[in-house]
Order: C-alpha cells, then structure tokens, then sequence
C-alpha cells in the first residue's frame, strides 16, 4: 500500500529522524569523553580504534565484507 504524504505521515518520519540524530549526537559526545579521559585526546589511537572496530561490525555477521562493495 502506498504511503499518502500526510502531515502525520511526515511528522511520525521527522520525529524518527530528530530521535535518531539525537541518539548519534550523545554516542559521539560520550566517545568524546572517552577519548579524552582514556587516551588523553590522542585521535590517532581513537580514529585507529574506530576503522578497525567498523570493520569488524561489517565482518563478523557473514564472515565478509560485501557491504563495503555497496558503497
């Protein structure tokens, strides 16, 4: 069925994308905080740290690493 672009429609979806970046903005404050109590502000350790952790997100469900490929 397809959607009718209803205000209520539009407000549910906006009030999904407003959640969604405010959940992102305090994940990213607190790694902040991590960042700067654990490893004293050292970006290198964290940005390290971080490509290697995302990869092994991507990796570990099906053993591969296709959906880089998507992008």
């Amino acid at each position: 069925m397809k959607h009718l672009l209803t205000l209520s429609y539009l407000a549910k979806n906006l009030g999904v994308v407003i959640g969604l970046v405010l959940v992102w903005r305090g994940v990213w404050h607190i790694l902040d905080g991590i960042d700067m109590y654990v490893f004293d502000g050292n970006k290198m350790i964290t940005a390290f740290g971080g490509i290697v952790i995302g990869l092994l997100i991507l990796y570990l469900p099906d053993k591969d690493l296709k959906e880089i490929q998507k992008l």
